[in-house]
């Protein structure tokens, strides 16, 4: 399955494959960007752990993936099945329909997503909330504040299950009956920190528990900053809620800048060690200064949240039409609006607007503006 396949309609994936694709993401030295010049070239990961050694040699890799793929040969996929069942977990590939989308389009998206639990349309809407592992009493009772307002309006909170911003998210937004996502830097089967097991329990029962890493690997300080552009590839923005100047949560805001997302932030004491980070950022790197949810909800046009979800319910294949459904709601958007946000060119914007219309999902409104068909918005 070449690695230009990876939009969302998409052929089933063989168990063969998939274990391929598992075994050949964790070779040492093959990432994101050198896995996916091995599909185009190879086609499948199957035929990537068939290569003759000859065939490798002419691909642009090092001497020590090359040995590593070789030695990859020796695992056995079928067992790579039944590990992760046991684990009752499962692994998503790029070109699985359920691989979140958001994730698929930023520069390196992880070929392979471990998952424990289950993710939902609702997760398109997402927002990330980071920050300190040493919280403050008023970065608690912010963090916990937005969290459930966000989560009343149905949007999906995204965090990295640390202790303190990340740990008070996750259980702000269970309690207020809202879904919630955590993502790892260790194995699925390795919860870090230990004491956070039941936590995660409790998120993988409505939400998800995801991770890049392989079942069986250790928590190590080398895999949270890659796991931290995930948190932001999962997500329509990020908002840090303290930080120190060398926070963790600040390299989650600088992947978002860099994949086009929103970044917000939560202002603070400006004698306070925990808000150095936070501060910075409204100040140096134009992050939206928050004070409540709404802010947020306002920014992201997701106001009208639960409307959207329900459209997404009906997403067409086309991604095109998917993308532009999911940037409207019942409040007029201007065209140039649209293809700005979309990132999409003028005239398919336009063509796409014009068969979205007659398929009755919008409407016009005059002035070059539209909305979601009233049935729709509903």
């Amino acid at each position: 399955m070449a690695a230009d396949d990876r939009g969302p309609g998409v052929a089933q994936v063989t168990d063969e494959e998939r274990a391929a694709w598992i075994v050949v993401s964790r070779v040492p030295g093959i990432g994101p960007i050198t896995f996916k010049l091995l599909l185009e070239h190879f086609g499948s990961a199957v035929d990537i752990l068939r290569a003759p050694e000859a065939t490798l040699a002419r691909v642009s890799l090092d001497s020590r993936a090359r040995s590593g793929l070789i030695a990859a040969r020796r695992v056995s996929l079928h067992a790579e099945i039944d590990r992760l069942e046991r684990a009752n977990a499962r692994a998503l590939v790029w070109s699985d329909a359920e691989y979140p989308r958001r994730l698929r389009e930023i520069h390196d998206p992880p070929p392979v997503l471990y998952i424990r639990g289950s993710l939902a349309p609702a997760d398109e809407l997402a927002v990330a909330v980071v920050g300190t592992r040493r919280v403050t009493a008023y970065g608690r009772e912010v963090a916990e504040r937005i969290c459930a307002d966000l989560a009343a309006n149905r949007v999906t909170i995204v965090s990295g299950l640390a202790r303190g911003t990340d740990s008070n998210a996750h259980r702000a937004t269970l309690a207020a009956g809202g879904r919630t996502i955590a993502v790892l830097g260790s194995g699925l089967d390795q919860i870090y920190p230990p004491e956070n097991r039941g936590l995660a329990d409790a998120i993988a029962q409505s939400g998800a528990i995801v991770t890049e890493y392989a079942l069986g690997t250790k928590p190590d300080a080398a895999n949270f900053p890659p796991r931290n552009r995930i948190i932001a590839g999962l997500s329509l923005g990020v908002l840090v809620v303290e930080a120190g100047q060398t926070s963790g949560a600040l390299i989650t805001a600088d992947f978002a800048l860099q994949q086009g997302r929103e970044v917000f932030a939560v202002p603070g004491n400006v004698y306070s060690r925990t808000s150095v980070g936070t501060n910075r950022l409204i100040q140096q790197s134009g992050a939206m200064l928050v004070i409540e949810a709404t802010d947020i909800l306002e920014t992201l046009n997701l106001r009208s949240a639960p409307q959207q979800l329900e459209m997404i319910q009906l997403m067409p294949e086309n991604p095109a039409e998917a993308k532009l459904l999911a940037l409207l709601s019942g409040q007029p958007t201007h065209v140039d609006e649209l293809t700005r946000s979309s990132g999409l060119p003028s005239y398919e914007v336009a063509s796409t607007l014009t068969m979205l219309e007659l398929k009755g999902y919008v409407r016009a409104v005059g002035g070059a503006q539209y909305i979601l068909a009233r049935g729709v918005a509903q």
